[in-house]
């Protein structure tokens, strides 16, 4: 409750952003993309929270910002933390600003912090807002939002109940544009990639070699690692010079396959092949990408039941974070 007594409109969570750019708000504007897209979007969207506050620097980005959701804007954090008292503080700043906030966070006694991905800047960084929240008094939900999303879920339900027999083995893909140097790619988006595959799998990878050189942005780098508990092979292609943005986890098993990415969802079973005597052949499932998703949203209502109390732990922590990133420093060092 915010410090003069009010209450937020008809009891609902109070919530406020740190960060009002792209993926807090503007991206909302955008007309192709799934709504809601952005923190502020799923906020109002759960129908329980209210935005009682957004801090930016960039004083543009504030008045956009409070003329889009209707909500007072700071130019400092800590004076929005402290005038409004928020239940639930998106971080959604860059990654080397992350810590700084989720610490503040903790201090000013906020029960939940939504951090957008990836966690930090450094694994150094990661591992103390980890350890924050180890530590209890804080709950960290981060937005690695493929864990909410129907599609994933799907395939995930499927794992589980061998619906195409036992998985063998994943190959993945990332582009990102032309120019983009490879480790810039990894740790932007490829956070997102491994923790896909670290959620529909509830393994880790261990990265084992690396192919190709992480600071330049010619052809391909391949990351060759396995997963830990189940040794099955993982192969991650992070691309440069293509001209569009692709992101595609190829799941494959023994008597199937699923790919799923990025308006991607093509399943595949074996069948008396149509082709060849005496062999067998993949055909395809007819399944649909599920619409809505709900990916974002679906975040935001984890967001909603841990402020409740409904929840005592997200299904995408801070630890889980701390787990994707490693995977992309030990692939950023080796050869």
């Amino acid at each position: 409750m915010p410090p003069d007594g009010r209450m937020t409109p008809d009891g609902m969570i109070s919530a406020a952003i740190v960060g009002t750019g792209r993926i807090a708000s503007l991206l909302e504007e955008d007309p192709l993309r799934e709504k809601p897209c952005t923190h502020a979007g799923a906020l109002v969207a759960t129908g329980r929270c209210a935005i009682v506050g957004g801090m930016d620097r960039d004083e543009e980005r504030r008045r956009l910002f409070s003329r889009r959701w209707g909500a007072p804007v700071f130019s400092d954090a800590l004076e929005m933390i402290r005038t409004t008292a928020p239940e639930i503080l998106v971080v959604a700043t860059h990654p080397d600003t992350h810590e700084m906030y989720v610490a503040m966070a903790a201090r000013e006694g906020i029960p939940l912090v939504v951090c957008e991905k990836p966690l930090a800047h450094t694994m150094a960084s990661a591992r103390r807002i980890a350890r924050i929240e180890k530590q209890g008094g804080l709950k960290i939900l981060v937005n690695h939002e493929r864990r909410f999303s129907r599609d994933y879920e799907l395939v995930r339900q499927a794992m589980r109940s061998h619906a195409l027999g036992s998985l063998l083995g994943i190959t993945a893909t990332l582009y990102f544009g032309k120019n983009k140097p490879h480790h810039r790619v990894l740790h932007h988006d490829g956070t997102h990639l491994i923790d896909a595959i670290h959620y529909l799998t509830d393994d880790t990878l261990r990265v084992r070699r690396r192919v190709g050189n992480m600071r330049g942005c010619r052809s391909s780098v391949f990351i060759h690692g396995v997963l830990k508990k189940q040794g099955l092979p993982v192969v991650l292609e992070i691309g440069a010079e293509r001209d569009y943005l692709h992101l595609e986890i190829r799941l494959s098993f023994s008597s199937g396959e699923i790919r799923v990415g990025n308006g991607i969802f093509s399943w595949s079973r074996s069948e008396i092949s149509p082709h060849y005597s005496s062999y067998r052949s993949l055909q395809d499932v007819p399944r649909l990408v599920p619409e809505p998703t709900g990916y974002f949203l679906g975040m935001m209502n984890e967001a909603v039941a841990l402020a409740e109390g409904r929840l005592e732990r997200s299904r995408s922590t801070a630890a889980d974070a701390l787990a994707a990133l490693r995977v992309i420093h030990e692939a950023s060092r080796r050869v």
